[in-house]
């Protein structure tokens, strides 16, 4: 039997010096099935990673999706070392600051200017003060996950120390809805600074959804923005402007920019990112010259496009082998699967969703797979890795088929949601 001893140990230490015993709410064992699956993992080579106990596992969440080349990846390892030399953080600028910048402009179709940040969380809601700037106006409508940040997590369960004033000032509409979009904008006229959204995720938007969502943003008077916090240089070089062809006022990246190491951005036309010479958005770190320095090294890797061509292509057969699957055992009522290639997204709807996905959850980990619902394949996952993971699907999702209790044979409590939007 794997032994997770020293995982629960670390943990036991971890809850009496740190509030919830995590740093981030989706590596909590709360989102893991507990019996099949460590708490902390101390290494990673490609798409390997190992727990403190020894056990080795195939990774497809990639550190929640920021790993996009792989683990201790040399070209941005070797990048990181060169700049540890000469020095991490400065009481100037840094020259990368400007070379980074330059590359990501190069990359992104319309993007004419950067700011760096620190996370996706800092990128989006650097972008909504900048809108609120140009637009005077306070309101910011909503699709998807935008981070911790009050203006968005105001609009979620998990709400507690927001102020009433600030929860007031955010509304969700239902992504690929563009009618649900435009009743929102009715429903507040000239009130919405901005609207704010994943442009593709567990749902590819429809053609022509994307330019509609621009176009009916502008004639309200609001700034687009496109959180591309996850589909950022990992859909395209240029992220989902190129993918898409469409050009949003702000867009905003992080995650695969830095391979790991923290840093995000928030990018757009020269005549909006303008405003940000008088918008507060100033940090230490802002500037912090390894993560930059890993930046340029994903974006050189990235630019030619055969590193994202692997990507899709080991994806594709990932996404069509489970869709396989699903039809196969007959549980497209009780699994679906969406996304990109680039990022295949597994949902459980029904009310036994968190039940199914844990089931599915513990087959993967028990099988050296780890799984959390969504599945990002990097540049360095195999064939072998894919195949082993459709094998732990094919077994758990067999189970479902059959209609077996699959809660009588979890080996810890069914995973708990994370949050919920309320409005």
């Amino acid at each position: 039997m794997t032994s997770f001893d020293r995982s629960h140990d670390l943990f036991e230490r971890a809850e009496r010096v740190i509030p919830l015993g995590t740093q981030t709410l989706s590596k909590h064992p709360s989102q893991w099935v507990q019996g099949a699956h460590p708490r902390y993992l101390v290494r990673g080579r490609g798409a390997h990673v190992w727990d403190v106990d020894g056990n080795e596992y195939v990774d497809f969440p990639m550190a929640l999706g920021p790993v996009l080349l792989g683990y201790a990846e040399p070209v941005v390892d070797d990048a990181v070392r060169r700049q540890l030399d000469d020095g991490i953080t400065f009481t100037l600028m840094h020259p990368l600051e400007v070379e980074v910048a330059e590359r990501i402009v190069a990359l992104c179709p319309g993007v004419d200017a950067v700011r760096f940040g620190k996370s996706g969380s800092d990128a989006v809601s650097a972008a909504v003060r900048a809108a609120r700037a140009i637009t005077g106006r306070d309101r910011v409508l909503v699709a998807g996950y935008h981070g911790w940040h009050d203006w968005y997590i105001a609009s979620t369960t998990r709400d507690a120390g927001v102020p009433k004033a600030v929860v007031d000032l955010t509304a969700t509409f239902t992504f690929g809805d563009l009618a649900s979009l435009e009743r929102a904008l009715e429903t507040y006229p000239d009130e919405v600074a901005a609207v704010v959204l994943e442009p593709s995720g567990a749902t590819v938007p429809e053609p022509g959804y994307l330019e509609a969502v621009v176009d009916l943003t502008r004639r309200h008077g609001a700034v687009s923005v496109f959180d591309e916090v996850i589909t950022g240089f990992r859909l395209a070089p240029g992220g989902a402007r190129e993918r898409y062809g469409v050009q949003p006022d702000l867009s905003c990246y992080g995650k695969a920019l830095g391979n790991g190491m923290p840093i995000s951005a928030v990018g757009g036309r020269a005549a909006v990112m303008a405003v940000f010479k008088e918008v507060f958005y100033s940090g230490t770190h802002g500037g912090e010259a390894l993560s930059l320095a890993a930046a340029g090294a994903v974006l050189d890797a990235i630019a030619d496009g055969e590193v994202l061509g692997h990507i899709e292509r080991l994806g594709s057969d990932l996404q069509q082998g489970l869709r396989a699957l699903v039809d196969e055992h007959g549980v497209a009522h009780l699994v679906t699967v969406g996304g990109e290639p680039h990022r295949t997204v597994v949902g459980f709807p029904g009310p036994d969703e968190l039940v199914h996905k844990s089931w599915v959850q513990q087959c993967l980990g028990q099988a050296g797979v780890l799984f959390n619902g969504s599945l990002f394949p990097c540049f360095r996952h195999t064939e072998d890795d894919v195949a082993l993971a459709l094998d732990a699907f094919d077994g758990a999702l067999g189970a479902l088929g059959r209609g077996e209790d699959v809660a009588a044979r979890l080996v810890g409590p069914p995973v708990e949601p994370v949050f919920r939007p309320v409005r």
